[in-house]
C-alpha cells in the first residue's frame, strides 16, 4: 500500500527493482527444474554443515499451525505446487509449524487423529520430494496447554510425551532431511525463573529420549531445541547450551527467533527508524548466538525472523519501507557472519498463497540479496521538497556497506554528477536545479523515483516528494468512532506523542508518550483523516484534555488536543 498521493508518479519501486531481482538473483516462479527427491539429498555428517545447507529457510506459517484447522486463518490448503515454488525461489528448507491441540484426544492416551497425521505427513512428504529440508514441530500447543506445566505437570508431560511418541513413530523412516523441533516458543505460567528453566530442560530432554529411542532414522536425526520463548537472551541461551551439553549428542541444533528491537518492530516508543539502538540490538543478538552456540560447534537455526507488524498489505504501513529494508539487509549480513541459518516467518505477508507470486517482488529481492551479498542504503528513502518555500538542495547520507557509489538514475536516464547531484564522502546531495526539474508542477506527492546504484547489491530507491506541513481540523465524535480531518499535503505520518498537562502519558501504552501505530492511531490517506482508535480513546482520562503531537517523516509536527467526556470526544487544532 502506497501512502503517497500526487498528480504524477515516476517509475515505481517495483519497476526499478524487478530487473535487478531477475538478473542479480536469477529467480522466477515456475522456471526452475524439478528439485531432487528428498531421499537423494545428501545430508552432511556434521550438524553444522547440515544446518548450513538449509540456508535460506521459509516458514509455512498460519497453515497447519492455524487454530483449529488448516484454513482457519485465511490461507488455502498447502499444495505440492506451493512447495515447488518455494524451492524454485531459492529456499533450501521449510519449517512446517503444526498445532496439534485440536487434533488429538485431550485425555490419555492422547491419540492423534489419523486424518490429521496423514495430512501432516502428506505436506512433509511433498516438501521432502521437492528437495527441501523440513523442520516439523509442536507449535501453538506451547501456550494452549504446555504453559500450564507448573499447575498440571504430570498431564502436560504425559500429553507432550504421547505426541512425540506418535510423531516419532510415524516419521521414523523419513529421510534425515526431516528435522524435529521439540516445541515452539515454550512458555510457562505461574512459575519462577528457575522452574521455567527446569520445565524446558525436562521437555527438551524427554523429547530427545523419545525420538532417539524410537529407532529407524530417528537414531541420528537432527533435533532442534529451543530457548524459553525462543528468545536469544544470554541467560536463556546459557540454559539451552547446558541442556545440549548434558545430552552428549552431536546431532542437536539450537533455535531462537528474532523480530528486531521491539519499539522498531511495531513502531512504538518513538521507534520510527532503524537507528543505532535497533542496529545494536541486532548486532548483539547475533553475536550471542555465535559465541554461545556456533563457536562451540552447535548449529543455530533462526526458526523465525521478520518484523512483528510489517509488511501488512491490508493496513497502512506502520514501519517505514526503507527502514524495514535496512533491517532486513543488516539481518542477512549479520546472520552470514555469525553462521546462522535463517527462516523467514511468512504467515501470508510475503508469498500470496492463492497466486504463488510474491506480493512485493522488490521487497523479496532485498531479502534474497541479503543471503549472499550486501546492499548499500541511505539515511532515508524519501526526499521531501516543501512546496511553500523555494526549492533548495537536499541531502542524504549513504551507508555503502562495502560497495562504491556508481551514480544516480531516474528511470533509464543517468543524472549528471555536479549538475544534478554531488557526492562528498558519504553525503549525497540532490541539487535545487535537479529537484526543480523533477518536481515539475509541484503538486503534492511523489514526483520521481530515483535509483542510487552501487558496485554491488541492489540499488537504493529514493522518492522525491513535494509536501507541506499537514493541516488538521476540529472534529467531534465518540469513543467508538473518531477521526481527525487531515490534509496530508504529501507528507507521511510517522508517530503520535500523547500527554496530559501534568506530564502523564495518554493512551493504552502508558509507559511511553509515543503510542503504537495502527493500534492507537492510523492514517487514512484516501479519505483525508487520521483515525484515533477506540483502544486509544477509551483509555483517556475523562474530562482531561490530552495534547497530541503528530510527527511526520518530513520532520513536520502538528499539535492537536482531544478531550473525552463520557462517550463523547472533541478535537481541536492547537495554533
Amino acid at each position: 500500500m502506497n501512502a503517497l498521493h500526487g498528480s504524477r508518479r515516476g517509475p515505481g519501486r517495483l519497476a526499478v527493482l524487478l530487473l535487478a531481482l531477475v538478473t542479480l538473483l536469477g529467480i522466477g516462479a515456475g522456471t526452475a527444474p524439478a528439485a531432487p527427491d528428498g531421499e537423494r539429498v545428501r545430508v552432511p555428517a556434521s550438524a553444522v554443515d547440515a544446518v548450513a545447507a538449509m540456508q535460506p529457510s521459509w516458514n509455512l506459517g498460519n497453515t497447519l499451525d492455524a487454530i483449529p484447522d488448516e484454513t482457519s486463518w485465511g490461507n488455502p490448503p498447502a499444495t505440492r505446487e506451493l512447495l515447488h515454488t518455494i524451492r524454485a525461489q531459492g529456499f533450501r528448507s521449510v519449517r512446517i509449524p503444526v498445532t496439534w491441540t485440536d487434533h488429538h484426544a485431550a485425555g490419555a492416551p492422547y491419540t492423534i487423529d489419523a486424518a490429521w497425521l496423514d495430512r501432516v505427513e502428506q505436506v512433509v512428504d511433498w516438501a521432502l520430494a521437492e528437495g527441501l529440508y523440513v523442520v516439523l514441530n509442536v507449535h501453538h500447543d506451547s501456550w494452549q496447554w504446555i504453559a500450564k506445566m507448573a499447575t498440571d505437570h504430570d498431564q502436560v508431560r504425559a500429553r507432550f510425551d504421547a505426541l512425540w511418541t506418535q510423531i516419532a513413530h510415524r516419521f521414523r523412516d523419513a529421510p534425515r532431511t526431516l528435522l524435529f523441533e521439540s516445541v515452539n516458543e515454550p512458555q510457562f505460567d505461574n512459575a519462577t525463573d528457575a522452574q521455567k528453566a527446569q520445565f524446558l530442560n525436562e521437555l527438551n530432554t524427554s523429547f530427545h529420549s523419545i525420538v532417539r529411542g524410537s529407532g529407524g532414522r530417528n537414531a541420528n536425526r537432527l533435533l532442534v531445541l529451543p530457548t524459553q520463548g525462543c528468545t536469544p537472551s544470554q541467560p536463556l541461551m546459557d540454559d539451552l547450551a547446558a541442556t545440549i551439553g548434558a545430552l552428549h549428542d552431536r546431532n542437536l541444533v539450537a533455535t531462537v527467533h528474532y523480530y528486531s528491537w521491539y519499539p522498531f518492530s511495531v513502531n512504538i516508543a518513538g521507534g520510527t527508524h532503524y537507528d543505532a539502538t535497533a542496529r545494536k540490538d541486532l548486532d548483539e543478538a547475533f553475536a550471542r548466538m555465535h559465541d554461545t552456540f556456533v563457536a562451540r560447534g552447535i548449529p543455530v537455526y533462526l526458526g523465525e525472523y521478520g518484523l512483528l507488524s510489517w509488511p501488512d498489505h491490508f493496513h497502512p504501513d506502520r514501519v517505514e519501507r526503507g527502514e524495514a529494508l535496512k533491517y532486513l539487509e543488516h539481518l542477512g549480513y549479520r546472520a552470514r557472519v555469525a553462521g546462522v541459518t535463517t527462516a523467514l516467518w511468512d504467515p501470508f505477508a510475503y508469498l500470496n498463497r492463492a497466486t504463488l507470486q510474491w506480493r512485493d517482488p522488490a521487497l523479496f529481492a532485498w531479502i534474497a540479496s541479503s543471503w549472499t551479498t550486501r546492499s548499500a542504503t541511505a539515511s532515508f528513502d524519501k526526499v521531501f521538497v516543501p512546496r511553500s518555500r523555494p526549492v533548495t538542495d537536499q541531502s542524504l547520507t549513504l551507508d555503502l556497506n562495502g560497495t562504491r557509489f556508481r551514480g544516480l538514475w531516474h528511470g533509464g536516464t543517468r543524472l549528471g554528477a555536479g549538475r544534478d547531484y554531488t557526492l562528498d564522502g558519504s553525503r549525497l546531495t540532490l541539487t535545487a536545479r535537479a529537484l526543480t526539474r523533477l518536481t515539475r508542477d509541484r503538486a503534492y506527492g511523489v514526483h520521481a523515483t530515483l535509483q542510487a546504484r552501487f558496485t554491488g547489491g541492489l540499488p537504493w530507491v529514493i522518492d522525491v516528494i513535494t509536501q507541506d506541513t499537514p493541516v488538521l481540523a476540529d472534529a467531534t465524535g465518540t469513543t467508538g468512532s473518531f477521526t481527525v480531518p487531515t490534509q496530508f499535503r504529501g507528507d507521511v505520518l510517522a508517530t503520535l506523542h500523547a500527554t496530559y498537562a501534568d506530564g502523564g502519558n495518554a493512551g493504552p501504552a502508558d509507559w511511553t508518550p509515543y503510542q503504537e501505530f495502527n493500534k492507537a492511531f492510523s492514517p487514512d490517506y484516501p479519505n483525508g483523516a487520521i483515525v484515533l482508535t477506540p483502544d486509544f480513546l477509551n483509555t483517556l482520562r475523562d474530562g482531561q484534555p490530552a495534547t497530541l503531537v503528530f510527527h511526520f517523516y518530513s520532520g513536520a509536527t502538528v499539535t492537536y488536543r482531544v478531550t473525552r467526556s463520557g462517550g463523547s470526544v472533541t478535537g481541536t487544532v492547537v495554533p
